[in-house]
């Protein structure tokens, strides 16, 4: 279970409160500040009326903060520790100040609190209501009582503590009785109380405002599956929002694990999920200020599923909105940050290059070309991610060729028509559609180059073993990108079988990771 302070933010009155965060496995619960009758006959649990006997030395002992003018109510902003409205025990930082002595003071400005507080003579009695969305501006402490230190005394100001710990103007002189609770009164205490509790199952994370490329700072957004959001988390350092980050995406990252195992059950071993999980999808040839949207990837079986909710049923895997076969797509890493000295070490020690064409705003970028030359381009919350979608999309395609073992392919030269073969263990064969005579055969290795026209046409150039010579063999397909991303696939699927190191060491990715 982790824990710790931070704010929730209004975009609609751009406010901030204080709440408290609590993390198990499964649930994010936001927990917000209250008073609660802990004993005692409580007639109104949302309003106290307490009565303060001024003290010759401490006065009220209290002070205030707040105002109309602000559009904020007058709070309690501090409580000197054995002064009078610490005595009572009923009264507690935060405390919005609703009556002074009968008078209603809840659109009063804090100018006017201030005189009628100081002017009321010696025994006050004000009904107090807790604020539990106090604004952050207002800068109360999150403990009661607070220091006994303060003697403030001089102008009063809504945004400052205005102390209420003197005198005042009053006539009496003598010691006042002690504002202390009275036997059969009620108790209270100021307790962190369960607002919204978020199931983290399925949830999705979001560091950028809905749809755009604007980062919030030291700040993101946890929605549940069935929609529930958290609202805006905001923390006070970048440290504080990155550990959050990491925990929530960790204990999300389990959760779906725990349904893939459950998955996994209810499937055969040549239909298993390998990764599934949230991405963000850029909108092409948009003109709205929606640039991107939530979409859910699986990796599962033979086939890469793009859904726009998670999978919770079998029914839901055949009601994808595009399913793609592995072996006819290719994953390719496109970002892992925007620094430019970023990306001028990933140019030095890894050998890869932005590609200013990809016009992405967002860190941790990739996209998966499929067939008939489309591709989709993906965007996730952190690099951690972006490194287990390459190693999955890697482990989930090189086991599809294992297990197809090869992929047949129409296709045509001078008008004859033609099969194309990809073979795991033969390599490349063409035949004749109607004889099934072997044309010509090569291995993987003898592939030397290849060239194509960008729509039907590709020359493939094979190294005759004996001759050493380059052979030139020209084919004609319908979706020529999806035999390409094939080939690529068999040819990367073969080397990882001979040395899967290598094929470790390829990965972009992992090496940046590791190396910062």
């Amino acid at each position: 279970t982790k824990t710790g302070i931070a704010l929730l933010y209004d975009e609609g009155s751009e406010n901030a409160y204080d709440i408290q965060l609590k993390l198990t496995k499964e649930v994010l619960t936001i927990q917000k500040q209250d008073v609660i009758c802990v004993s005692g006959s409580d007639h109104s649990t949302n309003h106290r009326t307490v009565t303060l006997h001024r003290q010759p030395v401490g006065g009220l002992g209290l002070s205030i903060k707040g105002g109309a003018e602000h559009k904020v109510p007058v709070v309690i902003s501090k409580i000197f520790k054995d002064k009078a409205a610490d005595q009572t025990g009923m009264l507690f930082i935060g405390d919005a100040l609703l009556q002074v002595n009968g008078i209603n003071v809840e659109s009063a400005t804090h100018e006017e609190v201030v005189h009628l507080l100081r002017n009321a003579g010696d025994e006050v009695t004000i009904t107090v209501q807790y604020l539990r969305e106090a604004p952050s501006f207002l800068k109360l402490p999150l403990g009661s009582p607070g220091p006994s230190s303060d003697h403030s005394s001089g102008a009063s100001s809504p945004l400052f503590d205005s102390g209420l710990h003197l005198n005042g103007n009053t006539t009496n002189t003598a010691p006042s009785s002690p504002s202390s609770p009275i036997a059969n009164e009620p108790k209270y205490e100021k307790r962190w109380l369960d607002t919204l509790s978020v199931p983290l199952s399925m949830a999705r994370i979001s560091r950028y405002k809905a749809g755009t490329d604007k980062l919030r700072s030291n700040a993101f957004e946890v929605l549940a599956l069935d929609g529930v959001s958290t609202g805006i988390l905001q923390f006070y350092t970048a440290q504080e929002s990155a550990d959050w980050l990491r925990a929530l995406a960790t204990n999300i990252s389990d959760l779906t694990l725990q349904n893939m195992k459950m998955a996994n059950k209810c499937c055969s071993l040549s239909d298993q999920v390998i990764h599934m999980g949230w991405v963000n999808e850029r909108l092409e040839g948009t003109d709205s200020s929606q640039l991107y949207k939530y979409k859910f990837l699986a990796l599962k079986g033979s086939s890469f599923y793009i859904f726009s909710t998670p999978p919770v049923s079998t029914l839901d895997w055949i009601r994808a909105e595009k399913i793609y076969h592995l072996c006819e797509v290719l994953f390719k890493v496109h970002k892992l940050w925007l620094a430019d000295d970023c990306w001028l070490q990933a140019n030095l020690y890894l050998g890869i290059h932005q590609d200013y064409a990809f016009e992405d705003q967002r860190p941790y970028c990739f996209s998966v070309m499929v067939g008939h030359g489309k591709s989709h381009s993906f965007n996730v919350e952190l690099g951690s991610e972006l490194v287990a979608w390459e190693k999955s999309f890697q482990r989930a395609i090189f086991l599809e060729v294992q297990r197809t073992g090869s992929k047949t392919y129409m296709c045509s030269w001078q008008g004859v028509a033609l099969c194309f073969t990809v073979d795991f263990a033969l390599g490349f064969t063409c035949f004749d559609s109607k004889t099934k005579n072997v044309l010509w055969r090569f291995k993987f290795s003898q592939l030397k180059g290849s060239s194509d026209d960008g729509k039907t046409k590709v020359k493939l150039l094979f190294q005759n073993i004996d001759t050493k010579q380059i052979e030139m063999k020209e084919l004609e397909f319908q979706d020529l990108t999806a035999v390409l991303h094939c080939i690529h696939s068999f040819i990367a699927a073969k080397v990882a079988s001979l040395d899967p190191v290598f094929i470790d060491s390829q990965s972009i990715a992992r090496k940046y990771m590791y190396s910062n």
